[in-house]
């Protein structure tokens, strides 16, 4: 499969596993792009990491100086794709609307923080990691949303098929703990746990904050609470969101950063294998671990 298929094939089934019910205007996503080589370059061996940074880049050398290596794979976003990450946070006034918040409510809250998040990432230096991979000449791209979309695809299925449907606050981390990634993580003491509330609360309401680029505004949980969430169930959440989660008395199950990426990173791979009708291989690095499904 060519470099640029591969790609094509990440922000398809990006876009499939998309949350939004208009997926029309979805052509790409601006966290996920192509940042080093050539479109045209055969993709075989992968290196897929959840952040490659210069070290890891100079690692992917040594391994293709003595094995052979094609790609290497990053999730979080470096270069344009990082200084992208802010636009699509929109995906989030989808996900807030469909709980329950006016559409004008959602997307005033989401511009300020879009703003924010953009004003953040602006001076950082973006092109470190896409500076080295140009000097080393080897291929480089990141998936982002596409494979935060297939977490959150995966579990919002999960939790609403019959046998898997949470009831108690409980219930949703011992569902987690079936997932192979979260169990992984559970072994390094990272796996999925409660962090507000208590196991025997009723769970209620579950609002999924797993896509949408990163944390959305910190001043929305009152309103969630207003339209019925009752429970979030996040990769993470930082201090400053948590006290006003606290305010607003919902329950939080903190599922993992680095396991849930992982598992949308897998998700992803799977359906670009099934297309390419071939398993690549893969090295696995920068806390992934590859699992296939079917």
């Amino acid at each position: 499969m060519k470099l640029i298929d591969f790609y094509n094939h990440a922000v398809r089934f990006g876009r499939a596993a998309d949350p939004r019910k208009d997926k029309r205007k979805i052509v790409s996503f601006p966290d996920s792009a192509i940042l080093f080589g050539a479109f045209a370059t055969e993709v075989n061996k992968v290196m897929v990491g959840i952040d490659i940074e210069v070290a890891e880049l100079i690692l992917a050398d040594r391994i293709r100086e003595k094995e052979g290596l094609d790609l290497v794979i990053a999730h979080h976003p470096e270069g344009k794709a990082y200084v992208g990450l802010h636009e699509v946070m929109r995906l989030q006034v989808d996900l807030l609307s469909q709980a329950g918040l006016a559409h004008k409510t959602a997307a005033r809250l989401i511009e300020e923080r879009m703003a924010e998040v953009e004003r953040r990432i602006l001076p950082q230096n973006h092109t470190r990691p896409v500076d080295a991979a140009r000097l080393l000449n080897i291929p480089f791209m990141n998936m982002h949303t596409p494979a935060d979309n297939h977490v959150y695809s995966f579990l919002d299925k999960l939790f609403k098929q019959k046998a898997t449907t949470p009831k108690l606050v409980g219930d949703v981390v011992n569902i987690l703990k079936t997932i192979p990634e979260y169990q992984i993580a559970g072994k390094f003491k990272t796996g999925p746990r409660i962090i507000l509330g208590n196991a025997k609360r009723p769970v209620g309401k579950i609002l999924l904050e797993m896509t949408g680029g990163t944390e959305g505004s910190k001043d929305v949980f009152g309103r969630l609470y207003k339209a019925g969430v009752r429970t979030l169930v996040s990769m993470h959440l930082s201090e400053e969101h948590l006290k006003k989660v606290k305010d607003a008395n919902l329950n939080v199950v903190v599922a993992g950063h680095i396991s849930s990426d992982t598992l949308g990173l897998n998700l992803l791979l799977d359906n670009i294998e099934k297309a390419a009708r071939q398993e690549f291989q893969v090295v696995a690095c920068s806390g992934f671990t590859r699992i296939r499904r079917g």
